[in-house]
């Protein structure tokens, strides 16, 4: 893995990272379209310009979407917000070893299913598991039931679906993508 990021994958970060934040006001609308979205964006951001950024934009996402969305389950207990970065971060890492250490077209599709399953597997027991019931809140209890269904099987969900977008993204693009962050 390399040590430093180039300017244009800074640049290609920086604009993943918009569209990304943008879609975050979306999420009033449906976590189905704002999760994909999100999802979408650290699978390209990693596959383009490499882990680093992913990893990143992974510790990223759930601060800009607190600051956008002021999600109270988040407020109420903190340690979430480490718990889906590090989803995230589980998203990325399958996505980017599986690529590079597959040869041939299978690679990138369990990279994405494996990465998809182990980010929700993982938030699903650190965060509905253990954070939702071992820490009291003032939440009511349909509140967290609402959220131990967001954090596990609404992840699969929508990770499942940005992988199979990001999939097809990368099959129409990746060349360009890639070419454009290397230079």
């Amino acid at each position: 893995m390399k040590n430093k990021i180039t300017a244009r994958e800074l640049a290609i970060g920086g604009v993943i990272l918009a569209i990304m934040i943008l879609s975050m006001f979306l999420k009033n609308l449906s976590v189905y379209i704002t999760g994909p979205i999100v999802n979408v964006c650290l699978i390209i951001a990693t596959l383009a310009t490499g882990l680093v950024m992913g990893i990143i934009l992974s510790i990223i996402a759930p601060i800009a979407s607190f600051l956008i969305t002021g999600a109270p389950i988040v407020a109420a207990i903190p340690l979430i917000m480490p718990a889906i970065m590090a989803g995230n971060i589980i998203l990325c890492v399958c996505t980017h070893v599986f690529y590079k250490k597959i040869k041939g077209h299978f690679g990138l599709p369990v990279g994405l299913i494996a990465g998809s399953v182990l980010k929700a597997l993982f938030m699903g027991a650190v965060i509905s598991n253990c954070l939702l019931v071992y820490f009291p809140t003032n939440l009511p209890e349909a509140a967290i039931k609402i959220a131990k269904t967001t954090f596990s099987f609404t992840q699969l969900t929508t990770a499942l679906i940005g992988s199979a977008v990001a999939y097809v993204i990368w099959l129409l693009a990746g060349k360009y993508l890639k070419r454009q962050a290397q230079g």
